[in-house]
């Protein structure tokens, strides 16, 4: 069988891809690892629009059954597989004689389709430190958006240099006491005017020259270790939280043969419709170069990306 489309990852962009697609019924294929995307270890959220707070838990438990609402006809849902390769097919797909593609999976299946949306995501890089793994959401976050308010009134750290990092300590500045932000090198990655902006607020300390060994702290954060490299001294810094900065990893290693990633091996796309260079491959969500990485805009891209699939199945 040949579907009409097949989406790949299950986090905001997929799940709401799936349900536009159900609606407007295309014979589709959702295929997914798992629910939920970054958040689903998120103890609450509270920027998901039309929800004051939701646990990253429910939340994947309710993208979940909305998918699952919508199966029927044209929707199929295979769950906890992961898709390890994608290949261009000889034969066409009615969208400007472009090949089929066919679609692989780690349990050996192999699907075909007209039209691919990529929504796979990325993984942050973690803090290699003692103790971060352990203080996950207990204090040591990855997401201001996510978890910001949840420090309201305290002392928080930014680890990373980048910009990232600078507009994270931005968002923290509006209710946190203080926000120091460390970085590893003397140099940030960060454009100099978002770096001159923030270094102007009172309530925000830099540190360079810093690498953090250490997270500190009984049931929640209470702290950090960092080696000070300019005197080769180990520190420490009170804090009860710490919103880590450096870098995602995009989940794309899979279609790196038949999609043009960026030198972060993001998934380029054009933002006006989501498509790929890769004529019937669209993407969506953190796996793509967007400017901006959270759950309500990968929705929306995929949303979008799904409007310009349907038109480019049913118009010749």
């Amino acid at each position: 069988m040949t579907y009409d489309l097949i989406i790949i990852g299950g986090g905001p962009a997929g799940a709401a891809a799936s349900v536009y697609a159900a609606r407007k019924r295309l014979r589709t294929l959702f295929v997914t690892f798992e629910w939920g995307g970054q958040s689903a270890v998120s103890e609450e959220i509270r920027n998901w629009i039309g929800t004051e707070s939701i646990s990253g838990a429910e939340l994947a438990e309710k993208l979940k059954r909305h998918v699952l609402a919508n199966t029927g006809d044209t929707l199929e849902i295979k769950e906890g597989l992961k898709v390890t390769g994608i290949s261009e097919e000889v034969g066409t797909n009615g969208i400007n004689r472009a090949p089929l593609f066919k679609v692989r999976t780690d349990n050996g299946e192999e699907f075909e389709t007209k039209t691919i949306l990529i929504a796979s995501g990325s993984t942050r890089r973690k803090l290699p430190a003692k103790g971060a793994d352990k203080f996950e959401n207990k204090g040591v976050t990855y997401c201001a958006s996510c978890d910001g308010p949840l420090f309201a009134g305290m002392d928080v750290a930014v680890v990373g240099g980048g910009n990232a990092a600078f507009e994270t300590a931005s968002q923290l500045l509006a209710y946190c006491k203080s926000v120091t932000i460390l970085n590893r090198s003397a140099q940030f990655r960060a454009d100099e005017i978002t770096v001159e902006k923030v270094k102007k607020n009172q309530k925000v300390r830099i540190i360079t020259n810093a690498e953090i060994t250490e997270v500190k702290g009984d049931k929640l954060v209470e702290g950090l270790s960092y080696l000070d490299k300019n005197d080769n001294t180990e520190k420490e810094l009170k804090v009860a939280g710490i919103f880590v900065e450096i870098g995602q990893i995009p989940n794309t290693d899979f279609a790196k043969e038949v999609v043009a990633l960026d030198k972060y091996d993001r998934i380029k796309i054009d933002p006006w419709s989501n498509k790929t260079e890769t004529p019937g491959i669209w993407a969506a969500g953190d796996c793509t170069n967007v400017l901006y990485h959270q759950n309500n805009i990968a929705a929306g891209d995929a949303v979008r990306a799904l409007e310009d699939i349907y038109l480019a199945i049913h118009t010749k």
